[in-house]
């Protein structure tokens, strides 16, 4: 199997979300996060194809922003997390995203995947 390069690089943060979908699931980590979408770690695991609302605050920029995503893959095995893909993403979200990954990418490395 030929894997596709990522459109997005992946940035591991030391942040975390709110997400609302069939549950509400306050503070979770953020493993990595990237303009496509986000991985957090959860023990309630929303089924995959299910919408959910993501609630980032991001205190370097003195921000918070509110985006829309969709379940893409669940690990229900430790350490139990979840691919969220953002949903129609506005310029303006983007931008805040962009502006976040900027500060991010002068402290990390990219992501590597490990499949």
């Amino acid at each position: 199997m030929v894997e596709r390069p990522r459109a997005h690089p992946r940035y591991e943060v030391d942040a975390h979300v709110d997400v609302m979908g069939s549950d509400v699931l306050l503070y979770h980590r953020i493993q990595n996060i990237s303009l496509g979408g986000i991985c957090i770690q959860t023990p309630a695991v929303e089924e995959v194809g299910s919408v959910v609302d993501v609630v980032i605050n991001f205190p370097d920029l003195g921000a918070q922003v509110a985006l829309l995503g969709q379940i893409v893959w669940a690990n229900r095995q430790p350490p139990k997390d979840v691919g969220i893909r953002w949903v129609d993403l506005d310029n303006e979200r983007k931008e805040l995203l962009r502006k976040y990954i900027a500060l991010v990418k002068r402290r990390e490395v990219p992501v590597e995947d490990n499949v």
